[in-house]
C-alpha cells in the first residue's frame, strides 16, 4: 500500500516527522503485526533536481510525503484494511490530507500516469473562477458514494514572506535588485544554487559539492532574517555592507505552492479514488456534477475527467465495436461455409443467452463489468459458437444424407453432440472454478474473467442444446439445398 501524507501548508519538516509517526502507529494499530511487512516513509523533496525523475510527481513540498506499507504472505484484503484506515486517520489528523495512491503496476498503468482513478481536470484563462468551481466540484465530489480520498491536488494557500525591494534606496547604496536575491538566496539555499563549486577529493578522485550557507539557527526569527548582510559591487572600494532591512520590507501572504499548466493553461486537478463501488457509477455521479459546474466557467475554460475513467470509456468502446466486428464476421463466415444465409442466424441466436448468463453470473458474484469481465465474455460467446456450429452441421448433414425432416435432423444431432458439448463446456468449466475463487495474491484481478466465462458457458451450454435445436425446427423447415462446388 501507498499512503500519501499532506500535513498542512508551512509545516517544518520535523514537524511533519512527527506527523508521520504518528500516522505509522495508527497503521500498526490497525494491520495485525503478524501480516505486517516494513512501513517505510518518504518525506520531503530532495536536495537535488534531478531525484525528482524518480518519483512520480506528488511530492511538491517538504511537508508532503508517502508512507510505503508492504504486507507478509497471507494477508488480509489490502482494500478492506484502507477502507478502515481511511475513516481513523481522517478522525485523528483533521488537518491532514491523506489519500492512497496505486501501488500496482497493472493500476498505475490504468491510470495513464495519473496519481488516483479519477482526475477531474479545471483548465483555462480566468484563475480565480476556475481555483472556486474547483473548490466547488471537490466539495460536491465529497458526497459521492463511492467517492474517497476527494482531494485538490494544487496547493493555493501556501504561507510565504515576500521580499519587496526599495529599488531607489538600493541604487543609493550601491545595490540591485539581482545582488539583494542571490544574498538572500545564498544565505537561505546555499551557494550551490547561484555558483556551483565543486572540491575534487586528490586521494579518491571522486567530486563533492560545496556550499556555503548561513547555519539554520542563526536565521531562526523575522528579525534575524532582516539584518541578513547584503555586498554592494563597490564593498572593495569604500562601498559598506548594508543589512536587508535597509533597502527591503518583508509582508507575509498566502499563495499558490504548486502551480500546474497543460498546453500553457492553469489547471487544477481534483482527484478521488473509488471505494465500495464500481468506477462506472461513480461516474455517472460525477458526470452530473461537472456538467452543472462546466455552465459556471466562462469560454474557453473547460472540465475534463482524466485518469482510469478515461481509459475505461475508450477500452469499454473499443471492445464493443470488436465485439460487433467478430459476431458479423463469424457470420459472414458461416454464410460463405454454409452457402445459406439461414444457418448462420441459429447459431448466432444462442450467443444472447449467453451474455444472460454472463449477467447473471456477474451479478450473482457482486464482480462489475470491466475489462476482464468483457474478455471472458468474448470467450464464452466463442465456446457458445464453437457448441452450436458443431449442433448445426451435424443436423444439416444428417438432412442432406438421410433426408430427413428439421425435427429428425435435430433431435439425432442433440443426440449426437450432447456428449462432446458438455465435455468440451465442463472442462472449461471446472478448470476455471480456482480462478474463479480468487485464492491467492493477486488472483482477484483475473477473478472476473473466469466468472464471466463460467456463467457465459453453464448458460449457453443449455442454450446451444435446447434453444439452437427448437430454432433450427422454426427456421429451416423446406428441405436443405446440397452446396455448389465452385472449384
Amino acid at each position: 500500500m501507498t499512503l500519501h501524507v499532506r500535513a498542512p501548508p508551512g509545516t517544518r519538516i520535523e514537524v511533519a516527522e512527527q506527523l508521520f509517526q504518528g500516522v505509522e502507529d495508527s497503521i500498526r494499530q490497525v494491520i495485525p503485526a503478524k501480516e505486517l511487512g516494513t512501513i517505510i516513509d518518504n518525506i520531503g523533496l530532495p536536495s537535488i533536481n534531478y531525484n525528482l525523475a524518480f518519483n512520480d510527481g506528488s511530492f511538491v513540498a517538504f511537508y508532503d510525503g508517502q508512507v510505503l506499507v508492504t504486507l507478509k504472505d497471507g494477508h488480509k484484503s489490502s482494500i478492506a484494511y484502507m477502507n478502515t484506515l481511511r475513516p481513523i486517520l481522517r478522525d485523528r489528523f483533521p488537518n491532514t490530507v491523506f489519500y492512497f495512491q496505486p501501488a500496482d503496476m497493472i493500476t498505475q498503468i490504468l491510470d495513464f500516469g495519473s496519481l488516483a482513478p479519477i482526475d477531474i481536470q479545471v483548465t483555462g484563462r480566468h484563475l480565480d473562477k476556475d481555483m472556486a468551481v474547483a473548490g466547488k466540484i471537490q466539495r460536491a465530489l465529497t458526497h459521492v458514494e463511492g467517492a474517497a480520498d476527494v482531494h485538490l491536488q494544487q496547493i493555493n494557500y501556501g504561507p510565504e514572506y515576500f521580499v519587496d525591494v526599495d529599488r531607489q534606496r538600493a541604487s543609493e547604496l550601491g545595490l540591485t535588485e539581482q545582488q539583494v536575491a542571490n544574498n538572500l538566496d545564498v544565505s537561505l539555499s546555499g551557494s550551490f544554487q547561484i555558483t556551483p563549486n565543486f572540491w575534487n577529493d586528490p586521494k579518491t578522485g571522486v567530486p563533492y559539492q560545496v556550499w556555503v550557507q548561513t547555519p539554520e539557527f542563526r536565521n531562526d526569527s523575522l528579525a534575524a532574517l532582516e539584518n541578513t548582510p547584503l555586498l554592494p559591487s563597490s564593498v572593495g572600494n569604500g562601498g559598506t555592507v548594508q543589512l536587508l532591512s535597509n533597502v527591503a520590507t518583508m509582508t507575509r501572504r498566502a499563495e499558490p505552492t504548486v502551480a500546474t499548466h497543460i498546453n500553457m493553461a492553469p489547471t487544477f486537478d481534483i482527484m478521488a479514488n473509488v471505494q465500495q463501488r464500481d468506477l462506472g457509477s461513480v461516474e455517472r455521479a460525477i458526470d452530473r456534477i461537472v456538467a452543472t459546474a462546466q455552465k459556471s466557467l466562462a469560454p474557453p475554460d473547460k472540465i475534463a475527467i482524466r485518469g482510469q475513467v478515461e481509459s475505461k470509456d475508450q477500452s469499454f468502446q473499443n471492445i464493443a465495436i470488436g465485439l460487433m466486428i467478430a459476431v458479423v464476421a463469424v457470420y459472414l463466415l458461416m454464410a460463405v461455409n454454409y452457402q445459406s444465409w439461414g444457418d448462420p442466424i441459429v447459431v448466432l441466436c444462442a450467443l444472447p443467452i449467453a451474455f444472460c448468463g454472463i449477467a447473471a453470473s456477474l451479478f450473482i458474484t457482486g464482480t462489475t463489468f470491466s475489462i476482464p469481465s468483457l474478455m471472458g465474455a468474448i470467450m464464452s460467446v466463442g465456446v457458445a459458437s464453437a457448441n452450436s456450429i458443431l449442433l448445426v452441421t451435424f443436423a444439416r448433414e444428417h438432412r442432406e444424407r438421410n433426408g430427413s425432416s428439421a425435427m429428425e435432423a435435430a433431435i439425432a444431432a442433440g443426440a449426437e453432440r450432447l456428449r462432446p458439448v458438455l465435455m468440451t463446456a465442463g472442462a472449461m468449466f471446472v478448470g476455471l472454478i480456482p480462478m474463479a475463487i480468487g485464492i491467492g495474491e493477486g488472483s482477484e484481478q483475473n477473478a472476473a474473467l473466469a466468472r464471466a466465462v463460467m456463467g457465459g458457458i453453464a448458460v449457453g451450454t443449455c442454450g446451444t442444446l435446447l434453444f439452437v435445436p427448437y430454432l433450427y425446427v422454426l427456421l429451416r423447415q423446406r428441405a436443405p439445398k446440397t452446396p455448389e462446388n465452385y472449384l
